[in-house]
């Protein structure tokens, strides 16, 4: 029974509905926000599984809260799109209201953003257009979103964006009605619901505005640390987009956010817009939620292109024509050029002064909590979990050659690595196909296993037998993760660093987490970038825990006393360095 001392109300394990009969085994927790809890569910009859968002009949004591209920359950049945998460029903019995949705495994954009901050641009452009389609549809169905923002564009196992959460949603009834109630989350608040002018479709576009500049630049244009501020903010139209945004992205940002809500685009507008014109990936795989993906093939179909060469020169000798050979070349010399690499990506990982700053965060988030002395949990364990805050990657087998070759390892979705001793790496993907090569400068070569240079002939040969020993001889730590690459865009974060100790091996990958596995199997990882910790104890539960949670309920005794050695560790790591 899932139990919450604030409200006094349990969960059952088997959830009926009565109208139907159909019933609903209850499973792992999935979070919560307002007055919902989110539980996986299961039909028993179908095995499918569902989100059940629940709803305790005790928060809903006032009239208002049941019609808001109400509304937002009938405008989310009301529609039906691929990029809107799909309403499957809802029933309700003494103590609940139980809506059945569609479970959206990979989270949402928000979880996405936290990992990866700045986003390339036609990752970019793959979210915003799908994001435009879901909106297209509820403004064509008289149907203002109100509460467009990363946290409720949820993303499924394919990495296609679903647009839900109708808690504030609207529907017009006339043409040119206003609506006058002030709500949305601030950081995404059009100025016409600040200033209670009356607002209408606008506000979506401006809300829209908002999500774009946060893919592109990292952060949302208006945050601050005052509510107040970011409000004058707001009012003011005070924002400004870094330079190295492109024109076509500058410019439509500044046409949804203008102050006057008439002259902002519609949603058709904003989708036939230039910034739409470059490259759109049709799929982008799993490992792009916590590193950037690889664009090299791309890039050099989108430089021969833009240089305009003739056809033919490109076609004459296929792959090794003189044109593309020297394109191929110069991108590989010049891995920072063209906005299709973003940031870190074009050849060139997290260098080892980001990973330096990943663990400088960490171990001040580590010292904050360990102020609070946490000890024992005051409430429920499983209420208190965070599974949006889940490690994507983790190390489920190592082993340690480093006398002789180097550290080899298996991640979680069966992907395997060697940290060589000359601080080169080479890393097998879950497809057992495509292999990377990162030289000790950090530059990535990207291969596939019957096609490598000469030179990393030993390499690739260590690399097969590290995998071999690995699959036989060593147990994997915590479940098994299903990952569906798009290969031909696939990255996924590799070793960065490694430590023995007598009682722990201690790996820092460059996505910034850092696990450690202690002599008596437990283990933790740690992730600077959500703020949050997972803890898998001797009995192999998995669970993971926000350090913000931890230092407000605590935590058990061999969760905190991990804690306490890995701020240690990390700081002599620090000292060293």
């Amino acid at each position: 029974m899932a139990h919450n001392k604030a409200d006094d109300v349990v969960i059952p394990e088997t959830i009926i509905d009565r109208s139907t009969n159909t019933r609903y085994a209850r499973g792992k927790f999935y979070g919560k926000g307002g007055f919902a809890k989110c539980y996986e569910i299961k039909d028993m009859a179908t095995g499918r599984t569902y989100a059940g968002k629940i709803v305790s009949k005790k928060l809903l004591t006032k009239s208002n809260q049941k019609e808001k209920m109400t509304q937002e359950i009938n405008i989310h049945r009301s529609v039906n799109h691929k990029h809107i998460v799909g309403f499957h029903g809802f029933f309700e019995d003494d103590e609940f209201v139980y809506v059945v949705l569609e479970l959206c495994h990979k989270r949402s954009l928000m979880e996405l953003h936290k990992r990866r901050k700045a986003l390339t641009e036609p990752e970019t452009r793959y979210y915003m257009k799908q994001i435009l389609d879901g909106v297209l549809y509820l403004h064509d169905n008289g149907i203002i979103h109100r509460d467009l923002k990363l946290g409720n564009l949820f993303l499924n196992d394919d990495i296609e964006v679903k647009i839900g959460d109708f808690g504030l949603a609207t529907k017009i009834e006339y043409e040119g009605q206003r609506k006058n109630t002030v709500c949305g989350t601030p950081n995404y608040l059009a100025p016409e619901i600040i200033n209670k002018k009356g607002h209408s479709f606008e506000v979506d576009v401006w809300s829209l505005g908002c999500i774009m500049y946060t893919l592109l630049v990292g952060k949302p244009p208006f945050e601050t640390n005052s509510l107040r501020e970011t409000y004058e903010r707001i009012k003011r139209c005070d924002y400004k987009i870094p330079t190295q945004i492109k024109a076509p992205a500058a410019n439509l940002i500044y046409s949804m956010l203008l102050p006057d809500p008439k002259k902002r685009p519609t949603v058709k507008q904003i989708i036939s817009s230039d910034f739409f014109n470059g490259y759109i990936p049709s799929k982008l795989p799993v490992s792009c939620l916590t590193v950037a993906p690889r664009f090299d093939s791309m890039a050099v179909k989108e430089r021969l292109s833009l240089g305009r060469r003739p056809l033919a020169e490109v076609n004459n000798g296929g792959e090794n024509s003189p044109a593309l050979v020297s394109m191929k070349n110069n991108i590989k010399a010049d891995p920072g050029s063209g906005d299709v690499f973003g940031k870190k990506a074009g050849g060139i990982m997290a260098t080892t002064a980001e990973c330096n700053d990943h663990l400088r965060t960490l171990h001040r988030q580590l010292q904050k909590v360990l102020r609070h002395k946490p000890s024992h949990f005051q409430s429920d364990a499983e209420e208190l979990t965070d599974p949006a805050a889940q490690p994507f990657v983790w190390i489920s087998k190592w082993v340690d050659y480093s006398d002789k070759y180097g550290f080899g390892y298996q991640l979680c979705d069966d992907g395997v690595g060697i940290m060589f001793n000359d601080k080169s790496r080479i890393v097998l993907l879950a497809n057992q196909k495509n292999v990377h090569y990162i030289e000790r400068d950090g530059t990535e070569n990207y291969y596939t296993m019957d096609n490598t240079p000469p030179a990393l002939e030993k390499k690739v040969k260590l690399l097969s037998y590290f995998r071999r020993y690995m699959k036989e001889h060593l147990m994997k730590a915590g479940a098994s993760i299903q990952v569906q690459e798009s290969d031909s865009l696939s990255r996924i974060p590799y070793l960065h660093t490694w430590h023995r100790t007598p009682s722990t091996v201690i790996m820092q990958l460059t996505n910034g987490t850092v696990q450690m596995n202690f002599n008596d199997h437990t283990k933790i990882i740690m992730c600077p970038l959500m703020g949050a910790v997972t803890y898998i104890d001797t009995e192999k539960n998995f669970r993971t825990y926000r350090f913000s949670t931890i230092m407000k309920n605590g935590c058990n005794p061999g969760l905190s006393s991990c804690l306490d050695y890995a701020a240690k560790k990390i700081e002599n790591l620090l000292r060293s360095q």
